[in-house]
């Protein structure tokens, strides 16, 4: 191929063209195999190529892929939603589906606001969210991340809604140690609510173990319940960007529920389709549904798209695989297994700092100095190196930031398909161990 027509994540770089998948794997043109220690984009949750998923796609095709949603309703986004209304907790029922987690959170804002303004109460029109945070590109959604490189180029169009601190323990600005600390970080929102004034809050936004902004931080034990406190003592909305964490990657079907806490709207994605159908939701309490109902009926978005046949059957076949093989009870124990396995590297190189996370959504930050934790200087993109020297091993990791300023800073994160087996498990630290190897005599050699 003499030049490409397409539009890469880096113009003119020089990819390798993917052949096929099957289960933990992925094999490109040349032959080469890799492990997908990713998910793709923490997407892939059963793997690649299963056979029940193909099938149900192809049932759902022959009949037909799509209808608008407002001419017609599907048997299989009836379904998708009757799923997911069981398989999430309390009287979270109502379900909004949209193509991307990006649509889902900025579904899920406008429901928010909505929901205040079916109320009656037109003043509550902000969505409150935390810095090292990441929550989409659409502008809405890139509004309330606090992921400071990607909203670089556009902040004249955007709203200042992060205010707050992230729960990010290896770095606490307070200099403190859960829980003694008092969750100080968490107290940051009774504050800014003060200062904002709570008659402008419609919500706050969070993702339960944060993800590309910071590498898998998960919040100590009783975060989530100081934060659920604050926001109905001011009666803000809490909506949980569950679209990297939902469907089993953390263990449960919501990371929310291993903090027992429930949000009052979800936005979910990822993990929903596993990377066979683009589909994301918003997942909405019947408390936030109730008053629209009662008024205007209509929940002010839409997406030529949302709620097709296809990927509404895709979706539904996955969260049956999900169910039939019981692999998110197992979760737990396999991301203890590779916990473990990456806390050993830790002890052979200089330039870990943190292994963190939760299930199978693990971080690792990297710093130049572990005594005073001093990030590696930007221009040395050991992130990337990172990602390029796993790759050139034959296994597949996923990019993040790190850093409390959300610039300086980097980290991975390592979230492979969640029926990997614990030789799989082997096989990825193993490569891992290869690249970090690499990474070391890369070091020893100035950097060169």
């Amino acid at each position: 191929m003499e030049r490409s027509y397409l539009i890469k994540p880096l113009l003119d770089e020089t990819l390798p063209m993917i052949d096929y998948g099957k289960g933990i794997y992925l094999y490109d043109k040349e032959g080469k195999k890799y492990l997908d220690g990713a998910s793709g984009a923490v997407t892939a949750n059963i793997g690649h190529g299963v056979s029940e998923i193909l099938e149900a796609m192809q049932e759902q095709a022959k009949r037909v892929s799509f209808v608008y949603r407002s001419q017609f309703t599907s048997e299989s986004a009836e379904k998708l939603a009757e799923k997911i209304a069981a398989l999430t907790p309390a009287d979270l029922n109502w379900c909004f589906f949209v193509n991307s987690g990006s649509e889902a959170v900025e579904t899920a804002m406008k429901m928010a606001i909505q929901y205040w303004q079916e109320k009656g109460i037109q003043t509550k029109t902000k969505v409150l969210s935390r810095w090292v945070s990441y929550h989409g590109i659409t502008l809405g959604a890139l509004s309330l991340s606090g992921h400071t490189g990607r909203r670089a180029r556009f902040v004249p169009l955007l709203e200042d809604f992060p205010v707050i601190n992230p729960p990010y323990c290896y770095r606490c600005p307070y200099s403190l140690e859960a829980p003694s600390c008092g969750y100080l970080c968490a107290q940051e929102l009774e504050h800014a609510i003060k200062r904002i004034g709570a008659n402008h809050i419609a919500a706050f936004i969070a993702e339960p173990v944060i993800g590309a902004a910071g590498g898998a931080i998960a919040p100590p034990k009783d975060y989530f319940k100081t934060i659920k406190k604050i926001c109905d003592d001011h009666d803000i909305l809490l909506i949980a960007d569950e679209v990297m964490t939902g469907f089993g990657r953390t263990g449960s079907m919501l990371a929310m529920e291993q903090y027992d806490v429930i949000p009052d709207i979800v936005a979910l994605g990822k993990g929903m389709g596993a990377g066979y159908a683009p589909i994301a939701a918003a997942l909405a309490s019947e408390k936030v549904i109730e008053p629209i109902l009662a008024g205007s009926k209509v929940v002010m978005s839409g997406h030529t798209l949302s709620a097709n046949p296809q990927s509404c059957a895709v979706s539904l076949a996955v969260l049956e695989y999900l169910e039939k093989n019981k692999i998110v009870s197992e979760v737990e124990s396999k991301g203890d297994y590779l916990m473990n396995m990456l806390l050993k590297l830790k002890n052979q190189y200089s330039f870990i700092g943190d292994i963190r996370g939760k299930g199978l959504l693990l971080g690792i930050e990297f710093v130049e100095k572990t005594a005073t934790k001093a990030p590696f200087p930007r221009e040395a993109q050991v992130t990337q190196k990172m990602i390029s020297l796993a790759k050139d091993k034959g296994l597949l990791i996923y990019p993040a930031g790190a850093g409390i300023d959300g610039v300086n800073g980097d980290s991975i994160i390592i979230s492979p398909p969640l029926t990997i087996t614990n030789t799989e498990i082997d096989e990825l630290v193993s490569l891992l161990h290869a690249a970090f190897k690499a990474f070391a005599k890369h070091l020893k050699n100035g950097g060169d």
